[in-house]
């Protein structure tokens, strides 16, 4: 007998439990049906999708980029024809902060002025030199290419050219980028520093300071008193280019009004809730993005 779901949902993060059970909570509540796929029924899930027993129309995966035992679910449903929600292929082309800066450059986006710079294991030659971080502005950012989710690893505050070499030696198959450190005017005594939530074909911004890391509710009122309308253009553009389901932009204004983008795009958006975690996301956004995400599955 064949069990149909719509959407099913792997997860490994013990914060994505409250996240999860709130998607569960929305999509029951409006008669649509959820799977949960965890470590220990992974190979019940792939036996019983061969044999026809359990069907999907979707899979949100926020396992696998932290355990592998869960790609054979995607490649799998993906043949089976579920809609994956940002497929894997497309994750890695949008990641990749190194490759996205060379494609955001040719798009003509705002962004830090930066220096690409490539793994050690490829070359252990640094073409940057101390006239370049003239130019970048004292102190800079290092930022690693593919492993700096949620910040990890990022250095705020570099001064010197030997902390630029002491991270490529101990990361050397870490692409980096060098950038200049921007900074933000203020709106009404807040700095006008912002993640955009793009939830399927829609932009959300929120204000979230890169210092306190605490979140609020961009208001319509606050939207056109402060001229923020290029945060949903400029989030809406970069959609389109990476063509992912959902995803984070980290969106600065400077003192000219130049909206500049910091952090490109996180795919695995950090979904807690404030009414749980003081530097969690409001609750309304995350229960607006699960509403469009139950939308989004039922249109299939």
């Amino acid at each position: 007998m064949m069990h149909k779901f719509d959407l099913a949902i792997s997860y490994k993060w013990v914060y994505d439990e409250e996240f999860v059970q709130l998607i569960e909570d929305i999509f029951h509540r409006h008669g649509s049906t959820t799977f949960l796929i965890r470590n220990y029924n992974i190979d019940e899930v792939i036996d019983r999708v061969n044999r026809k027993e359990l069907q999907f129309k979707a899979y949100l995966d926020r396992a696998s980029d932290e355990d592998r035992a869960f790609e054979p679910i995607s490649k799998l449903l993906q043949r089976q024809h579920c809609y994956l929600i940002n497929p894997h292929n497309k994750v890695l082309k949008a990641t990749d902060k190194s490759t996205m800066h060379k494609r955001l450059m040719k798009k003509k986006f705002r962004l830090p002025d930066t220096r690409l710079v490539p793994r050690y294991s490829q070359t252990q030659q640094l073409k940057l030199n101390e006239y370049d971080l003239t130019h970048l502005g004292s102190p800079f950012v290092i930022k690693p290419a593919v492993n700096s989710g949620g910040g990890e690893g990022v250095i705020r505050n570099a001064v010197s050219l030997q902390q630029i070499i002491d991270e490529r030696t101990m990361h050397p198959n870490e692409k980096f980028l060098i950038q200049e450190k921007i900074k933000p005017r203020f709106f009404a005594g807040r700095r006008a520093w912002f993640r955009v939530l793009w939830a399927f074909n829609k932009a959300i911004p929120i204000w979230w300071d890169d210092q306190t890391h605490i979140y609020n509710i961009v208001t319509k009122k606050e939207i056109a008193r402060f001229n923020l309308l290029p945060l949903l253009r400029i989030t809406s553009k970069l959609a389109r280019i990476t063509k992912l389901d959902y995803f984070s932009t980290e969106i600065a204004v400077t003192k000219d009004h130049n909206f500049v983008m910091i952090d490109y795009v996180n795919d695995q958006c950090d979904m807690r809730l404030k009414s749980n975690h003081p530097d969690g996301v409001p609750n309304e956004v995350v229960a607006e993005f699960i509403e469009r995400m139950r939308k989004k599955v039922l249109s299939f």
